[in-house]
């Protein structure tokens, strides 16, 4: 059931530092320098996925920093960490079906919605694709909805690389979880619905900017990665991106954060 938690007003915020970051465990994340690095860092707001925490575990802080958790009836799980304070949090889509793997958390501040997501996985041979097409269509009216009462920022590991672009072998991969011709087209269905990719609109021809690496195959070393980490904006926020990036010099995950500058 979807949860919302009210904050004291808040000042307008006018320029934020946001960082999104899957940490595959966060309790694992921690033991490999999860807090210096998101010190080190500075953002305003940190959104994570695949946090792996169940209730009773939401023990882990920053300083600084308030923090919500949305947590998983199994795996998965999200969490934001803010030093701005928002409006208020909403946990979940407000559909039931989707809402028992704490893969979303809504914080609204008074200019923007900020959507922290981690989408399911179509899994092994695919056993999930239906799921995940009935998620992508529950997602983007759920964003679509936001973003007639204002502006959206959309960030997380999204589980899709979009265009061939985005991963370093496409031809192999092709027909894999996150390179199916289904998942690709609900990613150009939803920016076609008024959203932008801040990554891409910065760097339309980068090659090699990858955010997810197999712990196989020696593929962080080599570089042999997939883009499947992902801020998108409302088309009206896009001329507002001072800088959108990949931090994958930032270990402690299979992932890398992804940073978004915004001046709201």
């Amino acid at each position: 059931m979807t949860s919302v938690y009210h904050t004291s007003v808040p000042e307008d915020v006018t320029k934020m530092k946001i960082i999104s970051w899957n940490v595959n465990g966060l309790r694992a994340c921690v033991k490999k320098g999860f807090e210096e690095s998101m010190l080190a860092l500075d953002a305003d707001v940190i959104c994570l996925q695949e946090t792996k925490l169940q209730k009773g575990q939401e023990n882990i802080l920053l300083p600084g920093y308030d923090v919500v958790w949305n947590t998983a009836d199994r795996y998965s799980g999200t969490a934001v960490y803010s030093r701005v304070p928002a409006l208020g949090y909403t946990l979940g889509l407000g559909v039931d079906e989707h809402d028992h793997e704490g893969r979303v958390i809504t914080a609204e501040f008074p200019e923007f919605y900020l959507v922290c997501c981690y989408t399911p996985n179509a899994q092994r041979e695919l056993t999930r694709l239906s799921y995940r097409m009935t998620w992508e269509d529950a997602m983007r009216d759920y964003l679509t909805g936001l973003d007639a009462k204002k502006p959206v920022i959309y960030c997380g590991d999204l589980n899709v690389a979009h265009q061939e672009i985005d991963l370093k072998n496409p031809g192999p991969n092709r027909r894999n979880p996150g390179f199916t011709d289904e998942e690709r087209e609900k990613m150009t269905k939803l920016l076609s619905s008024g959203f932008v990719d801040t990554f891409r609109y910065l760097y339309p021809d980068k090659t090699g900017a990858y955010s997810w690496w197999s712990y196989r195959f020696n593929a962080r070393k080599n570089n042999a990665g997939w883009r499947i980490d992902y801020f998108l904006v409302s088309e009206r926020l896009k001329d507002k991106i001072q800088n959108a990036d990949i931090w994958s010099e930032v270990l402690g995950s299979d992932h890398c954060p992804v940073v978004l500058d915004l001046d709201v």
